[in-house]
């Protein structure tokens, strides 16, 4: 199986000018941010020099020239930039991103003056001209992001972080706006924790299509054992994960389950899943679907288990900000007696990627060690378990609050450790500081024990996303 890949983010790039201060400045400005910009991996489109002096904009007309640019190229864009090389002129700014009418990320950045170069002839104002701009578009009812510092160069350190969280902003926005998750079956009776409301999600632009289990099992009973899909899925099975004491007819089940699943999916232009995965697939149909789901969380379309459509929209929100798989756990334990520490557990669908891929903690192909009591262990093949290994780590979950009518999310970062832990399924140890307050939060308003974990630390841009632009109600932990 290919890795995925993510689309790389284009940016339309605004520069402002002022008549009052040296538009000079405008031309090396312009180099210099397009410079930064296509250095690190973004694709830009800006206003050609000949269109306007230095390609900046000032006047009515450079603004509607600006606007007309995006306007055609809107389907490309996913986030603009902002940046004043002088102070700017905050009326075309705010004129050209109104025109446009994006509905992406905008992100404000400003050069700073130099103490020696104070004089009329090279000094830039950018510092005062930022908050016109702000001042403006929040006139316009245009939300913005702001650079950590007020004015910044664009080769900084600093600017070059602010640059890589826009960027999972524009990712998380480009991946929400339009999601839509395949619901495939009930969810369990017990789990009144996964309830959620498709309207409020609707409302936010991601769309959930229904699917009952019956008829999916249906089209996989009309799928002879030859067929070239289902030797395909198999084959990619076992190039996946080792299938080493797993029974061939319960392999061939998993493989005819995937076509089934794949098909539906492209139908119906899903972009991830949340499926019924207890117990009627084990009872009546004889396997697990942990290894399909795995398999599609690895390839960043995120899959969630018990049915839990908020947790996939957590997951697919940080595989898109990231490029990494995401997996959805239960915060299961605790670690001893250390307050910062925890046990995640699922059974497990979690992503190959995300385990450790050395001696026993090697992912592996298993049965279901919870349900096998209940269905019978014959009926349980099909779970990936292993040990996640220690990396950094991004948590996140969203959930619709009915009474409120809002959707509320909280996240945060920490790091899955290699501390000592004997177990069965998908498992990890995490430290996160404050853990207890966290906890005493998801308890105190009524979050669910699911969460969605990534490997990396991007919190700051999807907090962006979702408050700035989405209008969810979230907490960072800190």
């Amino acid at each position: 199986m290919k890795p995925a890949t993510i689309k790389p983010v284009t940016l339309g790039l605004v520069v402002g000018n002022r008549g009052f201060f040296p538009a000079e400045l405008c031309e090396s400005g312009r180099a210099t941010v397009l410079g930064v910009l296509e250095k690190a991996g973004f694709k830009v489109v800006t206003l050609n020099p000949k269109a306007t002096q230095f390609g900046s904009i000032e006047s009515f007309d450079d603004a509607k020239k600006c606007a007309e640019l995006f306007d055609a190229n809107r389907q490309k864009i996913d986030g603009i930039v902002v940046t004043l090389p002088n102070f700017g002129d905050e009326r075309a700014i705010a004129n050209a991103l109104r025109w446009a009418g994006l509905r992406v990320p905008v992100l404000i950045h400003a050069f700073s003056d130099e103490p020696n170069k104070m004089r009329m002839g090279n000094r830039r104002d950018s510092f005062c001209g930022k908050m016109s701009v702000t001042n403006n578009l929040r006139q316009y009812g245009i939300p913005f992001t702001l650079t950590r510092l007020h004015t910044c160069s664009p080769t900084s350190k600093g600017f070059a972080q602010d640059l890589a969280d826009f960027a999972i902003t524009c990712r998380v926005l480009r991946a929400l706006r339009g999601l839509r998750i395949g619901a495939l079956g009930t969810r369990p009776v017990a789990f009144n924790t996964v309830r959620y409301s498709e309207k409020l999600l609707e409302a936010a632009g991601i769309s959930i299509e229904t699917l009952d289990l019956y008829e999916l099992l249906g089209w996989v009973n009309k799928m002879p054992d030859t067929d070239r899909a289902v030797k395909a899925k198999l084959a990619a099975i076992g190039e996946y994960v080792s299938t080493q004491g797993i029974p061939p007819a319960s392999l061939l089940k998993m493989a005819k389950f995937g076509v089934a699943v794949d098909g539906w999916m492209k139908r119906s232009h899903l972009n991830a899943t949340a499926m019924q995965c207890w117990t009627a697939i084990e009872e009546f149909f004889g396997v697990v679907p942990c290894t399909l789901m795995s398999m599609m969380s690895n390839m960043l379309a995120s899959s969630a288990c018990e049915v839990d459509v908020m947790g996939c929209v957590g997951m697919v929100a940080m595989a898109q900000a990231s490029g990494r798989p995401s997996a959805l756990v239960d915060w299961n334990n605790n670690y001893a007696d250390d307050a910062d520490k925890g046990v995640v557990f699922h059974c497990s669908n979690l992503p190959k990627d995300i385990f450790a891929d050395t001696g026993q903690s090697q992912p592996k192909l298993d049965w279901h060690e919870i349900l096998a009591d209940t269905v019978g262990k014959e009926n349980t093949y099909g779970t990936v378990v292993g040990r996640v290994k220690a990396a950094p780590m991004t948590y996140l979950r969203c959930t619709t609050d009915d009474a409120s009518g809002k959707i509320r999310a909280y996240l945060g970062e920490g790091e899955f450790t290699d501390d000592p832990l004997k177990t069965f399924g998908g498992y990890g140890v995490v430290r996160i500081a404050n853990f207890q307050k966290l906890l005493a939060h998801i308890c105190d308003n009524g979050f669910e024990h699911h969460v969605a974990v990534n490997p990396t630390h991007i919190a700051a841009g999807v907090k962006e996303a979702l408050t700035k632009y989405l209008g969810w109600d979230v907490y960072l932990h800190e």
